[in-house]
């Protein structure tokens, strides 16, 4: 028999004949709005007829997803598929405060749906892919918004938020050559401090004579600057941090700490690489291990996130002495 507080999967009260008239009608209205906005995303859409014959945003977006060119970082977004999913099951876990929570139709959401809709039409007018997924993302809260009122969309707040995760934003980009000349000069500290004669070269790292004819010659490229992660990172934080810990700081701190937990597993990668590099040579060192070292990068970075949130839940408050 399962326990009181860990409920079935299903439930009566799951059941449609539960359900009363105005809920048929508020779901009926539901799905039809959503299947008009899929329809006008996908045969409507702002991206010009290149991307697979298709105006569609949707297939833009898949595209990016699936894109391992120079444009995008080399798959930089390829976490893009786990996000939607992500946040059904954010969704799910909460099935029955929806359920039990209070549904009155709102007018502001009405208004919220406008905006959505204009950004969506200023996305196409200019030929914007991005500022027409960030209106399916606000449409996708603004539709239950004015269907069921505010109790339910406060509900969706982060579920609709963290979909943006899954949009490619190249504002990133600009930080590539900062975090690639902090991880090179981080990780110089660290290999000169176990033994290793290396100086830093703009972003590349060099044994004697400091440079390209130096046996051990590292570059931190682009795809070593740890955007790839960091991207990831923060999306996995946020929904961790949302799904184990109480507290709003705790759950903001676990999220801003995505930055350095990034940089930690990318110079862990750079650093191991070097010493690599210095016992055998730099030929087989940037080779196979350098291609495989993200899992290392991921790894040493979900393990410090586990670490730090597990700090995170300690009880920080201290109760009077007797």
């Amino acid at each position: 028999m399962p326990s009181p507080t860990h409920p079935k999967i299903w439930h009566s009260k799951y059941a449609l004949a539960e359900l009363s008239r105005k809920d048929y009608i508020r779901l009926a209205l539901t799905t039809l709005l959503l299947s008009f906005g899929f329809a006008m995303f996908h045969l409507m859409g702002s991206v010009p007829n290149s991307v697979n014959q298709s105006r569609s945003v949707l297939v833009w977006l898949v595209d990016r997803w699936n894109d391992s060119g120079i444009s995008m970082g080399s798959g930089d977004y390829s976490h893009g598929f786990l996000v939607p999913f992500a946040s059904l099951y954010v969704i799910w876990i909460n099935r029955d405060e929806f359920i039990r929570a209070p549904k009155k139709m709102s007018y502001m959401g009405l208004g919220f749906v406008c905006l959505a809709l204009l950004g969506h039409y200023m996305g196409v007018k200019i030929q914007h892919a991005r500022l027409s997924i960030l209106s399916l993302i606000g449409l996708s809260w603004a539709i239950p918004f004015y269907l069921f009122g505010w109790q339910i969309a406060k509900r969706l707040i982060f579920p609709c938020s963290f979909l943006i995760f899954a949009v490619p934003l190249n504002f990133l980009d600009g930080l590539t050559y900062p975090l690639r000349k902090i991880n090179s000069q981080i990780s110089v500290e660290v290999l000169q401090f176990l033994g290793l004669d290396v100086k830093q070269v703009g972003t590349a790292i060099y044994g004697p004579p400091y440079n390209e004819s130096a046996s051990l010659k590292l570059d931190v490229a682009d795809p070593c600057s740890g955007i790839r992660s960091l991207t990831a990172m923060m999306a996995l934080t946020a929904i961790y941090g949302y799904l184990v810990l109480q507290g709003i700081w705790r759950k903001w701190v676990l999220f801003l700490a995505a930055i350095p937990l990034a940089m930690a597993g990318n110079i862990f990668r750079i650093v191991s690489i070097g010493i690599m590099a210095e016992a055998i040579n730099t030929h087989i060192a940037t080779g196979i291990p350098h291609d495989y070292a993200g899992f290392i990068v991921f790894g040493c970075a979900i393990a410090l996130m586990v670490s730090l949130s597990f700090f995170l839940k300690k009880d920080f408050t201290f109760g009077k002495k007797a």
